[in-house]
């Protein structure tokens, strides 16, 4: 048989992908074969011009299943389109939950939820919480119960569930631990964890916090899937996120702290790099001859009204130039933000919902959409401690000039862009700063 020329044999390591974004537009790109889903994900953020954060991720999406699951950052992706269904695709989405278990692990893992293996009454020191997991010589578990749906009906029953390195087991007989009562459910070095998306429409299911375990020789035969569900969205991201960590070990950590060397086609060039800590928005004062942080909250929220009242004057000489130009006061305030990302337009309010679900449910995690029930007023969707609060942002005058406030009043913006600043310099009124905008980007 004739050779294989080299350029015949690099054609053959070239595969094609499909991604599509959250408006439902997909775009095709060639790949080689070798390509990890974080390569991919950082040549999508290149070519869209987007922030590389490290908190993009793919997506295998299953819309018949109404399952979902984050890819990590070292699968490979033509690997995984392989096991996938026709109707399945791939996802760009922002997921600011993806590491953050190793930031704040107490928020990911209850107190009663975790213990080890071989005693019943024993829990886990907090400092030693995130190395047990990591450790293969450790023995920790999740524990709790949980509803499972039974194969093959619609029917769901509630069991007491353990999560171990060897798989999921089930008690059948109450709590017990006991070897001869514990009956194996899912194998974790051959299965992946998925969300439940729309589990009560699909399953039935009991509760809003589904996941699935499914085979990964399976192409998605609902006979294969183990769905289950826990009582709240904490106890389904301890399991799930254990889930992860069993499986993976010490790799997870190794994604979330060394970014792997681009060994792909993307090496020959630098995405935009930003990462901005919550530590590194700070007010400052520039009065002086050298900068100054300021550190007194009253100072800064006094500071920032001060730059809203230097902002003001500012467009008062822009009114020189008449009513009707692109640059006038009014109608500037009142448009400025539609080119935000975090700003949603005229979304519902359970739209909202599923957005910030989809992005992490992680703290500071937030977004601006129009408000339903006033057109001429705006709500902040703010997601903290796993829970989704609403703000409304009322529009206010004073000597004959248009504001923004949250607080009745009592702190006013310009616009919503300087409201959005400002919170997430200060928490004000709010639960938690503003950290992590809700962003879609079309590819």
């Amino acid at each position: 048989m004739p050779s294989c020329s080299p350029d015949c044999c690099l054609l053959r390591a070239v595969e094609i992908v499909k991604i599509f974004s959250e408006d439902g537009m997909g775009k095709v790109v060639e790949i080689p074969a070798d390509m990890t889903a974080r390569d991919l994900c950082q040549l999508l953020v290149y070519k869209s011009h987007c922030v590389d954060d490290n908190s993009w991720a793919l997506v295998e999406h299953h819309p018949l299943l109404g399952l979902e699951r984050c890819l990590e950052d070292h699968e490979l992706v033509v690997q995984v389109q392989a096991s996938m269904n026709s109707d399945s695709r791939f996802l760009f989405r922002k997921n600011y939950a993806k590491y953050e278990f190793f930031r704040n692990p107490l928020t990911f893992f209850p107190e009663h939820m975790v213990a080890w293996c071989q005693e019943t009454n024993r829990t886990i020191p907090p400092s030693q919480l995130l190395q047990s997991f990591l450790a293969t010589s450790s023995c920790p578990e999740i524990q709790g119960h949980m509803y499972v749906k039974e194969v093959g009906r619609k029917s769901w029953k509630k069991v007491y569930m353990f999560l171990r390195r060897s798989g999921l087991y089930c008690s059948t007989k109450g709590s017990s631990k006991e070897p001869r009562h514990l009956q194996l459910l899912a194998d974790i070095e051959e299965s992946n964890i998925f969300t439940v998306v729309t589990g009560k429409k699909h399953h039935s299911a009991p509760t809003d916090y589904g996941f699935c375990i499914k085979p990964n020789k399976s192409r998605g035969e609902l006979k294969d899937l183990r769905i289950l569900c826990a009582e709240d969205e904490q106890a389904r991201m301890c399991w799930m996120t254990a889930f992860r960590l069993f499986k993976y070990g010490i790799v997870l950590y190794q994604n979330y702290k060394i970014p792997q060397q681009r060994k792909t086609l993307i090496s020959h060039f630098s995405a935009p790099v930003r990462s901005v800590s919550e530590n590194s928005l700070v007010a400052m004062d520039f009065s002086g001859r050298i900068g100054r942080v300021i550190d007194n909250p009253v100072e800064a929220q006094s500071a920032a009204m001060e730059e809203g009242h230097a902002w003001r004057k500012r467009s008062q000489r822009l009114n020189v130039l008449g009513s009707h130009s692109p640059l006038h006061h009014s109608s500037l305030s009142s448009v400025i933000h539609i080119t935000q990302l975090w700003f949603h337009g005229r979304i519902s309010r359970e739209e909202s919902h599923r957005i910030i679900h989809q992005q992490g449910n992680v703290d500071g995690l937030f977004l601006l959409r129009v408000s339903q029930s006033n057109p001429k007023s705006f709500v902040l969707t703010l997601c903290h401690h796993q829970k989704i609060k609403h703000f409304q942002i009322l529009p206010c005058e004073e000597d004959g000039q248009s504001f923004f406030s949250l607080d009745d009043g009592a702190t006013k913006f310009t616009d919503l862009i300087q409201l959005v600043e400002f919170y997430q310099l200060n928490r004000g009124v709010l639960p938690c700063k503003l950290k992590h905008p809700c962003t879609v980007v079309a590819l």
